[in-house]
């Protein structure tokens, strides 16, 4: 099969070349790749430092086309969206089959692509905050591909919902999207008080959510998109003065993947029925994974970017991904 390997030598540490099929254990089924979606942690910190020759990527979404040998999950020929620490950029990938979800009938591949790590984060980080029904919720980082559908699920679940953003020209989109306020890193010291913080950005930006949370408040450490440290003033965790029993608690999707696969198939569905908007902010064929990598390091992609695999859909195909050129393949819309 073709994979985009690792390859330290080659511009943007990625080759697209020949690799073994993927070797399946009991409980994987082999599932023939459509699309896959990047992330900007696998652009920042992954494909940088992965070791050479390997095949990275959380993202992807196909069809099945050999079932686990111990009989769970979807049967040959299910289209379905998939999670794993690797191996989601290529033609083939065996899955654990608790990291499966099913698509509904017709689904766009590219689009389910874009949930796994994204909006499975935004998801169970929510349900760390506990009841969030008219209740105030934070969401750092907003523009982003997790802060998308944080905003969007936790509008869904009825919160008022606070964004964040560096940059105001974004506060169209995210009020659109659900956002009740949307204000800058800067005026996080002027905001009400909220019950729970979901953070993406860490850093100083981390700090100032903290200090948002009211009385018995959750802070979620999701993401580190800021790549710098947090500082805490001295008081800054002082209970007096109405701040008493807040949280702070880290966050890890693989480490919470129990149950993944129906959350998958729920999000899926809000997404095939026009309940839940992906954003996709680019969408190229997959020759062109180290341009979109190379567009989330610099902010340039507003949503997910998104990479398809011409030819995936003939089983067996051996198809250059020169072959469909990229002004053929539709590319989504912000969403706006």
């Amino acid at each position: 099969m073709q994979a985009l390997t690792i390859d330290h030598a080659a511009l943007g540490h990625l080759s697209l070349t020949e690799v073994p099929d993927p070797n399946l254990t009991p409980h994987q089924a082999l599932v023939r790749i459509h699309a896959f979606s990047v992330n900007h942690g696998e652009a920042a910190f992954v494909v940088p430092n992965a070791e050479e020759g390997s095949v990275p990527g959380w993202d992807a979404a196909g069809v099945v086309i050999r079932a686990a040998a111990d009989g769970t999950g979807p049967a040959p020929g299910t289209p379905v969206v998939t999670l794993g620490p690797a191996g989601a950029w290529a033609e083939l990938r065996a899955v654990d089959t608790e990291l499966i979800g099913r698509l509904p009938e017709g689904a766009d591949f590219g689009a389910a692509s874009a949930l796994p790590v994204a909006a499975g984060s935004a998801l169970r980080a929510l349900r760390r905050l506990g009841p969030i029904l008219g209740r105030r919720v934070l969401v750092t980082g907003a523009s982003g591909g997790v802060g998308r559908f944080a905003v969007q699920l936790a509008a869904r679940g009825g919160a008022q919902v606070v964004a964040t953003t560096s940059d105001p020209a974004n506060g169209e989109v995210l009020t659109h999207l659900g956002a009740h306020e949307v204000v800058t890193p800067d005026a996080l010291k002027s905001v009400e008080p909220v019950h729970g913080v979901i953070d993406v950005v860490g850093g100083p930006q981390l700090v100032a959510a903290y200090d948002t949370l009211a009385p018995h408040g959750v802070l979620v450490a999701v993401g580190h998109s800021s790549g710098a440290g947090e500082d805490f003033p001295f008081g800054a965790l002082f209970g007096d003065a109405g701040r008493h029993d807040r949280s702070l608690t880290t966050f890890f999707l693989m480490d919470d993947a129990e149950g993944l696969g129906a959350d998958l198939e729920w999000l899926a569905s809000l997404v095939a029925g026009g309940e839940l908007d992906p954003q996709i902010g680019r969408r190229d064929e997959w020759g062109r994974t180290r341009e979109a990598l190379a567009a989330l390091l610099a902010r340039e992609v507003a949503g997910k970017a998104v990479l398809d695999i011409p030819g995936a859909a003939i089983p067996g195909a051996a198809i250059p991904v020169a072959a469909i050129p990229v002004a053929a393949i539709p590319v989504a819309a912000s969403g706006l």
